[in-house]
């Protein structure tokens, strides 16, 4: 399969697949109703509902749309909301996730539950975005940016292999992946650039397998590859990095909003790691990025 290398490629390689069960919790929410109905419409999935049901209604009312003949499961707290969709999952009736009027704290503490939550023994949850950026030519996939504050090395070897995964789904066969920090050189005091290292040197030896990896590595040189050869770095990479793994949540989250906001970027988003991609996005996104959020969920479902 060739590599998907915009969004709207994504959305187009989807029309031709059957589309996912998604369930929405706490559906009440007018962004995320939006977003849901354009990509009912395109076909990229079909709707399920929790949540107030009189609320959902009006709200589907004034974006012009009905609910009449979807599934409905009626709750009108939040957290009941989030803990019945999750329980949908959980029962095989849905292959995504999606948050609505539930806060993101609501949503993920009924996801890590560990009686009735979507993490196997092992896994973890965390953060995947990815984002096309005007006239880079390729998408870049990133991690973590709104769940992990300070990932450890073993935390960060998972959130290595969710993003291989990722990138493998959009057709990315071997993606380069740098282990982000502020040097490429090894330092006590910037204790990144040891996880950076040891990551590195564990696909060097096939235990981080479907990818070039390499770090620790700065940004610059991660994706410019004539700031790579300005500094006279040796990398696999050489400024074609696919995948970004930020150091600290701090990064990665600065790093997400300068593009949103600051570049133009579009972007979508979800949590990996439980067993269905969960549509994650902030509220001042746009219902654009909400639908191609739903689109990467349908992709890695």
């Amino acid at each position: 399969m060739e590599p998907i290398r915009s969004l709207d490629q994504m959305l187009q390689r989807l029309s031709n697949q059957a589309p996912k069960r998604m369930v929405i919790a706490a559906a009440q929410d007018a962004h995320t109703l939006g977003a849901a109905f354009k990509a009912a419409k395109l076909g990229l999935v079909t709707l399920k509902l929790v949540g107030d049901g009189a609320k959902i209604a009006e709200i589907a009312a004034s974006l012009g749309e009905s609910i009449d003949g979807l599934p409905l499961l009626e709750e009108s707290t939040l957290d009941g909301a989030a803990q019945k969709a999750v329980a949908m999952v959980r029962a095989g009736e849905a292959d995504v996730l999606m948050k609505g009027l539930a806060s993101t704290d609501q949503y993920v503490k009924a996801i890590l539950n560990k009686e009735t939550g979507l993490l196997k023994k092992g896994d973890i949850l965390t953060h995947i975005g990815v984002y096309q950026i005007p006239h880079l030519g390729r998408l870049l996939f990133a991690s973590d940016v709104a769940i992990i504050p300070t990932p450890d090395l073993s935390t960060k070897q998972k959130q290595l292999r969710y993003l291989i995964e990722a990138a493998h789904a959009f057709g990315i066969e071997c993606p380069k992946a740098a282990i982000l920090s502020a040097t490429e050189r090894l330092s006590e005091k910037v204790p990144s650039t040891l996880d950076a290292a040891i990551l590195s040197k564990m696909a060097d030896r096939g235990q981080i397998a479907g990818a070039i990896v390499d770090g620790p590595i700065a940004l610059d040189c991660a994706l410019s590859r004539e700031a790579a050869q300005t500094k006279g770095l040796n990398s696999p990479i050489q400024g074609d990095a696919d995948l970004l793994l930020f150091p600290y949540l701090e990064v990665g989250n600065v790093f997400h909003k300068t593009l949103t906001f600051c570049a133009n970027a579009e972007l979508a988003a979800v949590l990996a790691g439980p067993i269905v991609p969960c549509v994650l996005t902030s509220r001042s996104e746009s219902e654009q990025s909400k639908l191609y959020s739903i689109a990467l969920a349908c992709m890695l479902a």
